[in-house]
């Protein structure tokens, strides 16, 4: 059963129709870049619907977001963007809701967890593309080396950081505060420590809550200030040059995503995970991560693209894209694929937390700016000499006036 789409602007009788698509890559080398797949994945829809071109632009994680924000003020939005963020778009009227572009079993199979965090006042317009949780990645190899088991809390991780640093490891934590997805990092930190972007309450913007400040103050004395964390200061690595240097077998610890098991498997690195340890035993919430897939207005090709996303959440395809980069499906049916198929049953410690996992602010208008703010910003929260409260609260006040401007 599908919708019925007509009248769908500028495809109205105008022959062949190309849909512009913008994706983040998810490799991390020309080898993986998810070009491969996009590109394969276009040119399968164009066999099957003629008269539709899929033309893919993959972008660096750095840079995407950003990317897509310019290209829509351009006036050069592309048809489908698959990013972080939507709710910003939304309030601009820039985006088709996904009860107008996909069919109704396509949008129905959303995990419901996933389903809502992409609506904005009760109508969805950000489809969950992939998920992902975190967990904390120890290298088994240097941990027995130094007589180690794994971390539970954060003492732990700084008596194992300062074992690590007496043998000899490079980086014995590492610590992603770099501009690729400092967001996360970042938010996984705050959940350890029991905090998080937003108050429970009212789930207004709270990055400078007391928990928040206590955890930054941590990180810059306890693990920058000793020496912990390598020889690049936290803002300046990104999360790709983390996971290198971890597949390498310069990193003890870090938390991980779980791309990173298949590629640390390669490299020949024995990986231990374990959930992320609070600052007195096991956190209080894994961190959820989805991002987004999105349909513009602005070329006004709805139909077209309702067909190439309905082609792209058909569970081979699904499968395809998760089996590649070790991530999570995003519904029902192929999540239930993954469960029930052995050469998955490592990411099913990573499923099994997804359902109950706490995911960014994404319904908040303001959340892509607020994420691009602490990108370029968090990481001078733990350089030495600085004052975490001050940098944190001034990222908060900026996230409250933007989001109180929307």
């Amino acid at each position: 059963m599908t919708m019925a789409l007509s009248g769908c602007g500028s495809s109205s009788g105008s022959g062949e129709v190309t849909l512009k698509v913008v994706a983040a890559d998810y490799g991390n080398s020309p080898a993986n870049s998810s070009e491969k797949y996009w590109n394969g994945l276009a040119k399968e829809f164009e066999s099957k619907n003629p008269g539709i071109k899929v033309e893919v632009d993959v972008r660096s994680w750095k840079t995407v977001d950003a990317d897509v924000a310019k290209m829509v003020r351009d006036g050069e939005a592309p048809d489908i963007a698959q990013i972080g963020a939507y709710a910003d778009y939304v309030k601009k009227e820039e985006l088709y809701s996904a009860d107008e572009l996909l069919s109704i079993p396509t949008q129905a199979n959303f995990l419901s967890r996933f389903a809502d965090a992409g609506k904005v006042e009760q109508t969805q317009y950000g489809m969950p593309f992939v998920a992902s949780t975190r967990l904390l990645f120890y290298n088994k190899g240097l941990f027995a080396e130094a007589g180690l088991s794994a971390p539970q809390n954060w003492d732990d991780i700084k008596s194992d950081a300062e074992a690590l640093k007496a043998k000899g490891v490079p980086t014995p934590f590492a610590l992603p505060l770099g501009a690729e997805e400092a967001q996360a990092e970042t938010m996984m930190w705050m959940l350890s420590g029991g905090g998080g972007y937003t108050d429970t309450v009212d789930d207004s913007y709270a990055v400078d809550s007391e928990p928040n400040i206590k955890t930054f103050e941590w990180l810059q004395t306890q693990l920058v200030g000793k020496g912990l964390t390598g020889p690049v200061p936290p803002g300046e690595l990104d999360r790709a040059d983390a996971f290198k240097a971890f597949t390498s077998g310069k990193v003890g610890m870090l938390n991980g995503h779980p791309t990173m098991m298949q590629e640390a498997e390669k490299a020949g690195v024995q990986v231990g995970m374990v959930p992320l340890p609070g600052a007195t035993g096991k956190s209080k919430a894994t961190m959820g991560v989805a991002d987004w897939i999105m349909a513009f207005k602005q070329a006004g090709h709805r139909e077209e693209a309702g067909k190439f996303l309905d082609f792209t959440f058909e569970d081979k395809n699904v499968m395809d894209f998760v089996g590649q980069y070790d991530l999570l499906p995003v519904t029902y049916s192929a999540s239930e694929t993954m469960v029930a198929d052995e050469e998955h049953k490592d990411l099913r410690q990573f499923l099994e937390a997804l359902p109950t996992s706490e995911l960014y602010p994404f319904g908040k208008t303001s959340w892509a700016g607020v994420s691009e703010d602490v990108k370029k910003n968090i990481g001078k929260a733990v350089q030495p000499g600085a004052v975490p409260a001050e940098i944190l609260a001034r990222i908060s006040r900026d996230a409250i006036t933007a989001e109180n401007s929307e």
